[in-house]
């Protein structure tokens, strides 16, 4: 018999680029209405849809077939040299849910496209109108509008923006609107009962850098990952939107995480009365089941590209209008009506919120419970004489308990705050809502019994 040692097995060469290098992740294998099974057998429920885009669960059998029919019959066609019916059909549903006067659509695959494109959209109507030098794009800093160079370059996500700041355009920004103290987060700000300008803060920013300059301002009608589902003070986009009209400056409201429902509106900024000149919108279109993105424009700037531009848009993607996508998007919209999901996220958002309102009150962990329909969140605060977690590391503790939330963190200056947004598919039914908040609550309570593994170092402590 021999002596020699068998050669050890050669570690199998992981070739994904994770979005971290370092972390194991669980192996999704099976999902089916609001649970995503992982290879072990454990069950999460899915409390963030993913990130804010499975609004209708998993296996809904209809948008897989509907999907798969495409396919067949036309899988890809390049919308330079074709239109199809199922682009037409559902750009024509999509315009229908819409505020009035905004009744054309252009699609993308992805919220960052969809934006880089109203974003260009609105330089071109600017610059066929005889104002050439409206240019620049004012955003909001504690907001995001994707990845990309230009969404970046007009989000406020500090995070996000340090690493590629020499790259990013030089856009202005003003603050995000607070209809919440922050008292309890951060004493220095002052008392409740005061109230910052902002408003005055956007006029401030157009006199310094000249209305004759400013092409577009972007926003989220509610604020989602960046702030955790913020929703403003009721007249400030109505303002916003008297303050566009003024100096010629093409209103973008981003509602990527907010369309489709998610708030108990097809789109968030029917809360306020308000129509912008473009909607962007992505993630919920198909309940995550496909990449398909785009946006909603206003006839006043689509007649200008008509007109004055030989009828181009001078922009587009290879996979804009994607068939397969498209199929999926519509069939998704067929759901949304057949199934009275606005209906349902009215009566559980209303339920969860009434849940969250009392765990809240017996968790000193949970600053107050902020949002609309299924878009929920809070501030998750520090105890004193307790130790300091973040968002990332309670959600990791809620994953082992059986749930999957959405940390954030930077609500107070972009750096400080850490908070969780709570948006379960659309779908979701009370049943699933108590065992998710029992979940919360454990995890919250768990915190507090064994966090030596997943507190942050000290000296990095917010």
């Amino acid at each position: 018999m021999s002596n020699v040692a068998a050669p050890a097995e050669a570690p199998v060469r992981d070739h994904v680029f994770h979005r971290n290098l370092l972390k194991k992740y669980p192996v999704a294998v099976r999902a089916a209405g609001v649970y995503i099974f992982d290879s072990d057998g454990k069950a999460y429920l899915d409390a963030s849809s993913g990130a804010v885009a499975a609004n209708l669960g998993h296996g809904v059998q209809e948008i897989v077939d509907a999907m798969a029919a495409q396919a067949i019959q036309v899988a890809f066609a390049h919308t330079v040299r074709f239109e199809t019916p199922v682009m037409v059909e559902t750009a024509g549903r999509i315009a229908d849910l819409s505020p009035d006067g905004l009744e054309t659509v252009y699609f993308a695959s992805g919220g960052s496209e969809a934006n880089e494109a109203a974003m260009k959209l609105a330089r071109q109507f600017h610059l066929d109108s005889g104002r050439p030098g409206k240019h620049l794009v004012v955003g909001r800093w504690q907001s995001y509008h994707g990845n990309t160079l230009g969404a970046l370059s007009a989000g406020g996500d500090v995070g996000r923006r340090t690493s590629f700041s020499p790259m990013l355009a030089p856009y202005p920004h003003v603050s995000a609107p607070e209809n919440e103290p922050l008292e309890s987060v951060c004493p220095h700000l002052g008392s409740p009962g005061e109230q910052f300008d902002y408003i005055g803060e956007f006029e401030q920013v157009i006199a310094r850098v000249g209305a004759e300059n400013i092409s577009a301002f972007i926003c989220e009608a509610i604020v989602g990952s960046q702030q955790g589902a913020v929703v403003p003070h009721p007249k400030y986009l109505g303002r916003v939107r008297e303050l566009c009209d003024r100096h010629d400056i093409v209103l973008i409201v981003d509602e990527v995480m907010t369309g489709f429902g998610r708030t108990g509106k097809n789109f968030a900024v029917e809360h306020f009365g308000v129509t912008p000149d473009i909607i962007t919108f992505g993630k919920g279109v198909t309940g995550g089941y496909a990449p398909l993105s785009g946006m909603i424009v206003h006839d006043r700037i689509v007649d200008v590209i008509r007109e004055r531009s030989d009828g181009v848009f001078r922009h587009g993607y290879t996979y804009s209008g994607h068939p397969v996508c498209l199929a999926a998007g519509n069939a998704a919209l067929t759901y949304y009506t057949d199934n009275s999901v606005l209906e349902n996220v009215v009566a559980q958002g209303r339920y969860l919120r009434e849940k969250l309102d009392e765990l809240q009150a017996r968790q000193p962990r949970m600053g107050p419970v902020r949002g609309r329909g299924l878009l929920l969140g809070f501030d998750l605060l520090d105890v004193r004489g307790r130790r300091h977690i973040t968002s990332e590391a309670f959600n990791e503790m809620a994953m082992q308990n059986g749930a999957i939330f959405y940390p954030g963190k930077g609500r107070i200056d972009g750096i400080r705050g850490q908070h969780l947004l709570i948006a379960p598919p659309l779908t979701i039914q009370r049943v699933d809502i108590d065992l998710m908040v029992d979940i919360l609550e454990q995890t919250l309570t768990d915190v507090d019994v064994d966090v030596s593994s997943l507190i942050i170092n000290e000296r990095n402590a917010l």
